[in-house]
């Protein structure tokens, strides 16, 4: 991690689309595949670079999952996208069924995650996705958190046999990562170390809690900001020794509060080591139509509002 530029963004998707399009230049079995959606998904650049490889299936997300599970038993590396809530919603049945019963190398990513998506509204908002993908066994569930962590997410996932499911935000977000960091699954990304509260996080709001961090501080109050990009497999020890240091979990995501990170974490302390864990999100209701900023503030996760609710915890 380096000093932030909040003021400095990129793209996400951006990272996404380039970073596949680099290893599928290096490696001859990766394909592409999108559901109409290739401008948004940035699948569009893989498409431009090796239209012999790249398939658009329509809007026809079922298909998207089960041609991606055939081209993966013929020794294909497919990466299937579209909107997050088309491709954990629509296709459940085929990813459950088809792509986990048969432990099908399909890399699912799912663009325009949480409420960041903005005035698309309700109906494009995926708020159960992370939930709906990580209850389903041998399914792995990554969400970046910028430009370098998404680059190599989508390099893990390439390399790795089996299915993986990369949630992606629609946003530009703030480079947290340099060029020095190594994505490791199995390991969480302490941003900052902490002794009075433990912040637990992923996605695209992870700028929005380390500015949380720095409002908390001016306030006395010194928080320890963990990053999770991969919510399954957990890192449980990391999450069990900072929470046992601190003594207060507090999870905020981009998602439902029900079956995310916040359900993930209380899992995972209940059983070895409980704890007080507050989990901040969306809280079990549908999004809306507004601007992303607006939205975040709405919903109560953006950096001002999740200092203010931790600041009360600890009076």
């Amino acid at each position: 991690m380096h000093t932030i530029n909040y003021d400095s963004k990129k793209s996400i998707r951006g990272a996404f689309g380039e970073e596949l399009a680099h290893i599928g230049e290096q490696n001859k079995n990766i394909v592409a595949l999108d559901a109409d959606l290739s401008g948004s998904t940035q699948t569009k650049i893989f498409a431009k670079q090796f239209p012999e490889r790249f398939f658009d299936v329509g809007i026809a997300e079922q298909d998207l999952i089960t041609t991606a599970l055939g081209l993966s038993l013929e020794g294909k590396i497919p990466f299937a996208a579209t909107f997050a809530v088309f491709a954990t919603g629509r296709a459940y049945d085929q990813i459950r069924n088809s792509v986990c019963y048969q432990n099908g190398n399909v890399k699912i990513i799912g663009a325009h995650g949480g409420i960041t998506v903005g005035e698309d509204g309700a109906s494009h908002q995926a708020l159960e996705d992370v939930s709906l993908m990580r209850g389903l066994p041998g399914m792995t569930v990554i969400v970046p958190a910028d430009y370098e962590q998404t680059r190599q997410a989508v390099r893990y996932a390439a390399e790795y046999n089996g299915p993986v499911y990369i949630r992606l935000s629609r946003i530009n977000v703030p480079d947290i990562y340099d060029s020095d960091y190594v994505f490791n699954p199995s390991r969480a990304d302490i941003l900052k170390t902490g002794s009075d509260v433990t912040l637990l996080t992923y996605g695209d709001i992870t700028c929005e809690v380390l500015k949380a961090a720095e409002i908390l501080e001016k306030n006395g109050i010194n928080a320890e900001v963990i990053n999770l990009p991969v919510i399954k497999p957990l890192d449980c020890g990391t999450i069990i020794s900072s929470v046992e240091k601190t003594g207060l979990a507090v999870t905020i995501e981009n998602h439902s509060i029900i079956g995310g990170l916040g359900s993930a974490v209380c899992e995972c302390l209940s059983e070895t080591s409980p704890h007080k864990v507050i989990r901040i999100g969306v809280n079990d209701c549908f999004g809306q139509s507004g601007k992303p900023d607006e939205l975040l503030k709405y919903y109560g996760i953006d950096a001002l509002s999740i200092a203010n609710r931790i600041i009360e915890l600890k009076k």
